[in-house]
């Protein structure tokens, strides 16, 4: 029961610090800056997440042609700059990851 206790409250707190921010928050009306600056924050997060695992995926700095992580992610940049999609960058991204896997496993 303890488990259902910790997951309410958790959820309330999640649900309580997310709504404070729209409810204080929401008739304010932000400095032209901050506007601009909050704009970048989703993408300094998305690149937060993904480049560590691109560049380093066995726990040091690989730029070889072996990291076959780093070469589908090079594919998917230029695919996402040429088309602006996320659909399509997911799609070529995954399909390019998982055709170098393939190729690799049969050099092995």
């Amino acid at each position: 029961m303890n488990i259902w206790w910790i997951l309410v409250i958790a959820g309330a707190l999640t649900f309580g610090m997310r709504f404070s921010f729209i409810y204080l928050l929401g008739n304010v009306k932000l400095p032209d800056v901050v506007r601009r600056a909050l704009r970048f924050v989703p993408p300094a997060v998305l690149t937060a997440l993904v480049l560590p695992e691109l560049l380093m995926p066995a726990g040091y700095l690989d730029l070889s042609l072996a990291n076959h992580r780093w070469l589908a992610g090079l594919i998917a940049g230029l695919v996402a700059w040429r088309t602006k999609s996320a659909v399509i960058t997911i799609l070529v991204g995954m399909g390019a990851l998982w055709l170098f896997q393939w190729i690799f496993s049969l050099r092995m």
